[in-house]
């Protein structure tokens, strides 16, 4: 039996009537719709409700499921211990996911922390639910740092373990939308605030899933979202499936975002296995890049197959452009996956004989060696993209203005200490920023006393 139903829900603590103290009238809108949902789920009488959310146990490269046969879990954190839950785990489903991610070689389980305690963004829509309907069993799982289409699949592998136990489920994606609507909000205002929730109340209203893959990183952190991967989970449970879609209430009144819709799922349809589409449209894309990548960035990424594959490291070929042989320089390669840093080491001076010789050494350490990541896997050298950036001279400034973020990368340096910042990336639009980031990767404390630096790229793509 296929997931009945899905439901994208957002979890402000606020509106539990205990919680919020009247404050939580201000989105009585969001009431009203989560009321009907709850209304939805009880005329369903589901066996299994699987939730997945932000607050639950995250890991950058695992998607956690909660283990065990029961947890329990209030709102004391919230100043009203005297609301209540303890949820009866369906271990069969759970352990049909496990069993399925085990044999894809997929990075999900109850492995990590034993958390027996319910979070907010899972209690809050069961506090809904529970007013209409009790008698059923909770799956519980948590995001992950993983790419979005990581999530997609996690959301296909789900509806494949619902099948295969027969369950009659419904998933309810837990996750607020923008945190940065109002300058009175929590964060404050980005302009990339309202931009998001426009974007993903249209695609969700629309059920256009395969559009929620296409949300770049730097701009749903801007936005300060939550949701987004817990929503993308919900699309993959209904990949390849048509889907009648339904806004219930959008409102943004506390400077957060929240949203209600409901999808409900009908027949196959072979248009809408978007993952399928997003693969095949990022191939083409890398093949029209690879086919216009100029030596620099051939050389890098001949460099990493060959590592990856052979646990060989190339010579320096004979196609090799003449200033690469003849000039030396500091030189960083980047390495990208889904639109996610998976891998960047560089040297910001020269310490090969010449820009090729580091551009070999340095291509095997951004694919193997980079501390923050695992070493790239052989099925994964398709998906890659790979800068090559060439620094000019470090040369000493006085102070920040003689900055600029899209011109120049930085050099932060307090005695031994010293952290380096490319120029023009995603996500750093201020010198501040720049500087910040900069100093945090060199080890070096707020209020040390700096040095700065700054140097230009060439950046080949």
């Amino acid at each position: 039996m296929p997931i009945i139903a899905a439901y994208m829900v957002p979890h402000p603590p606020m509106i539990v009537p205990k919680v919020g103290r009247g404050s939580e009238k201000q989105i009585e809108k969001t009431i009203a719709a989560y009321r009907a949902v709850a209304a939805e789920i009880a005329e369903i009488r589901p066996e299994t409700i699987i939730v997945t959310s932000p607050h639950a146990v995250m890991y950058a490269d695992y998607f956690h499921i909660s283990p065990g046969e029961h947890a329990s879990g209030d709102f004391g954190s919230f100043r009203a211990p005297g609301v209540k839950f303890r949820k009866e785990y369906d271990t069969e489903l759970v352990s049909a996911v496990c069993a399925l991610a085990k044999e894809k070689d997929f990075p999900a389980g109850t492995l990590g922390e034993r958390d027996r305690h319910l979070d907010h963004g899972t209690m809050v829509p069961l506090y809904f639910v529970d007013q209409v309907v009790t008698d059923y069993r909770l799956v519980r799982i948590g995001l992950s740092g993983l790419p979005l289409p990581d999530h997609y699949a996690f959301g296909q592998m789900i509806r494949k373990a619902v099948e295969q136990t027969g369950r009659k489920a419904v998933l309810i994606a837990s996750g607020d939308l923008s945190h940065k609507l109002q300058e009175y909000g929590p964060y404050g205002f980005a302009k990339e605030g309202p931009e998001y929730d426009a974007r993903i109340m249209d695609a969700a209203g629309r059920a256009a899933f395969g559009e929620m893959l296409e949300f770049d990183e730097a701009f749903c952190d801007k936005a300060a979202e939550c949701g987004h991967r817990s929503f993308v989970i919900m699309a993959g449970a209904l990949d390849g499936l048509d889907v009648e879609a339904k806004v219930y209430s959008h409102e943004d009144v506390t400077g957060v975002g929240y949203g209600i819709c409901s999808f409900h799922p009908g027949g196959e349809n072979p248009e809408r296995r978007f993952l399928l589409k997003y693969r095949e449209a990022q191939a083409k894309r890398l093949r029209k890049r690879r086919a216009a990548e100029d030596p620099y960035v051939r050389l890098a990424r001949e460099t990493v197959e060959s590592w990856v594959l052979e646990r060989k490291t190339p010579e320096v070929p004979e196609w090799a452009a003449e200033e690469m042989k003849r000039d030396r320089a500091g030189v960083f390669v980047s390495i990208h996956e889904d639109g996610r840093l998976r891998g960047c080491i560089g040297t910001f001076l020269p310490t090969r004989e010449n820009i090729a010789r580091e551009i070999i050494s340095n291509a095997v350490s951004a694919s193997t060696r980079d501390p923050r990541f695992d070493a790239v896997r052989p099925d994964e050298l398709d998906k890659l993209e790979i800068n090559v950036d060439v620094l000019s001279a470090p040369e000493k400034i006085s102070g920040p203005e003689e900055l600029d973020v899209k011109r120049y990368g930085v050099i932060v340096s307090s005695g031994s200490k010293r952290g380096l910042l490319l120029p023009d990336l995603d996500g750093v639009d201020t010198v501040e920023e720049q500087i910040d980031i900069a100093r945090r990767k060199g080890g070096i404390r707020e209020g040390e006393r700096i040095a700065l630096e700054r140097f230009e790229v060439v950046r080949h793509v």
